[in-house]
């Protein structure tokens, strides 16, 4: 019977961070084993911008770590400090207090170490997020909503880097491989069932680490455990045969602001996150009925897209249109609004504007003008009683559609500028489903896997990234990768301890 120190469930992130600390922390023979094939490797971790959250003290602190500002260029950023108070906070807030305060504790604790172990032994290759987290403000890069860092080439970079560290760590990796069954002896892990070459295998180990994410792309468990209509939303682009796998019983999850024209079975791996439509509190966003339905202006992005993609999935259809004009089309991502990457749909009044969008799925063209031209009056209202104000993307700029002459029931908070200046421009967007939510609660120091029956850990069983039950509802973007390496690690150190 073939026996390693440590197996892994799970090539992603999180799965990867687990390995590679068990190795580098004592044991000799580390596994890790996948149901998908090898061009398939990373999971969901290949369809993110690789950004991680951590605490920082500015720009300094990051500096040493980063491989895309020249000393030219650091003099022209503004970064604020990154507290722990304030991460902290940021996850319990989004929760609404309902995620694990325990845990979002020892993730925020651990956060700044772990950016430190990932950048100089297991080689990620971070860069400052200028293309998503900072705008140019005055000639000067001003960065916002506390997130700082992703990884060059985003999901993808991420993954690959990871791949190097497993391969130089001489870490084994078996694709087309599910786990079968996790065995036990005494109360304590023994090992995996697993599946390989179509033949069944026990291998033995005294640790095994849960890796394997979430029932985000299977349309009947999304239908199951988040109810009717969950079933359209849309995946990220797993290999079909992952599709069956992940804990099922899972209940929430994190849906993002997606691309109404991405596949709905998975496909186009090499888009990744370009799919992702987060311009919004560029303009705003109507339904299908001609009708505001969020305040686009609420928060920072990374703050509200798992927000505003539930709510966009419970509107008629599931579906809305973001709508920008001139002043501000310039300022969208162009891996996210490119030409090839999405349907723009270009008007030179509201009214073609309308008739066009009427031709996608608007049903209200009249009602659509009116919601337009109501925000337009809306915003000259405020800015005709603050003429000191200005418009500022970086900072929550107050700039809103409340004056003491007029109000929208449905505010903007931030960000508010008329639409007014032809070229108009929309696009169709939906509810896209990033990961799930909830999973097994997990000891925060060894992220051991505790027993419902026994409320102690089980020996020898981990679990770490989308299996952990962390975040509730909402949670500040970043911090997924961020768990799942902190989570990763200690589950991996701790395995270490068994041999």
């Amino acid at each position: 019977m073939t026996s390693f120190d440590c197996i892994v469930i799970g090539s992603g992130n999180a799965g990867c961070c687990a390995a590679f600390s068990a190795r580098e922390s004592g044991c000799d023979k580390v596994l890790i084993v996948d149901v998908c094939p090898p061009e398939w490797v990373g999971g969901n971790g290949f369809f993110t911008a690789g950004a991680f959250r951590t605490v920082h003290e500015g720009l300094q602190d990051l500096l040493p770590i980063v491989n895309n500002v020249s000393a030219e260029q650091a003099g022209l950023i503004d970064m604020d400090p990154y507290p722990r108070e304030e991460y902290l906070r940021d996850i319990m807030r989004l929760s609404n207090d309902k995620g694990d305060p325990v845990l979002a504790g020892a993730l925020v604790d651990a956060s700044r170490d772990t950016i430190t172990w990932l950048a100089t032994k297991v080689g990620l290759p971070f860069m400052f997020s200028f293309h998503r987290q900072a705008y140019d403000v005055g000639g000067r890069q001003k960065f916002w909503g506390g997130m700082v860092l992703c990884t060059d080439d985003g999901g993808k970079g991420l993954i690959a880097a990871h791949q190097r560290a497993l391969a130089k760590a001489k870490v084994d990796v078996w694709f087309n491989c599910p786990a079968l069954e996790i065995t036990t002896e005494n109360g304590a892990v023994s090992g995996v069932v697993v599946q390989k070459d179509g033949e069944k295998i026990h291998l033995r180990s005294r640790a095994v680490v849960l890796a394997a994410g979430g029932f985000e792309s299977n349309p009947q468990l999304r239908e199951k455990h988040l109810g009717p209509g969950w079933e359209r939303a849309i995946p990220p682009p797993l290999e079909p045969a992952r599709l069956a796998t992940g804990l099922a019983a899972i209940a929430l999850a994190v849906w993002c602001v997606g691309d109404a024209d991405a596949p709905k079975d998975g496909g186009e791996r090499i888009l990744t996150n370009q799919f992702t439509k987060s311009g919004y509190p560029l303009g705003i966003m109507v339904n299908s009925a001609g009708k505001r339905f969020v305040d686009e202006g609420e928060d920072y992005r990374n703050y509200t897209y798992a927000k505003f993609g539930r709510a966009i999935q419970n509107q008629p259809g599931s579906y809305v249109f973001q709508v920008w004009d001139s002043k501000t089309i310039g300022m969208l991502r162009k891996e996210e609004y490119g030409d090839g990457i999405v349907k723009k749909i270009f008007a030179d009044t509201l009214e073609d504007l309308a008739e066009k969008l009427a031709a996608n799925g608007l049903e209200a063209k009249g009602e659509f003008v009116q919601t337009v031209n109501e925000f337009n009056e809306a915003v000259k209202s405020y800015q005709a009683e603050n003429l000191d104000s200005a418009w500022n993307p970086a900072v929550k700029d107050g700039m809103s559609t409340q004056s003491s002459n007029k109000q929208l029931s449905l505010p903007k908070s931030n960000w508010a500028l008329t639409i007014d200046k032809p070229p108009f421009m929309a696009v169709k967007v939906a509810c896209g489903i990033t990961f799930t939510f909830g999973g097994v609660a997990i000891d925060p120091d060894t992220a051991g896997v505790i027993s419902e029956k026994t409320s102690t850990t089980i020996p020898g069983f981990f679990a770490t990234g989308e299996m952990v039950g962390l975040f509730h509802g909402n949670y500040p973007g970043g911090s997924g990768l961020m768990a799942g390496a902190v989570f990763g690690r200690r589950a991996g150190q701790a395995a270490a301890k068994l041999k």
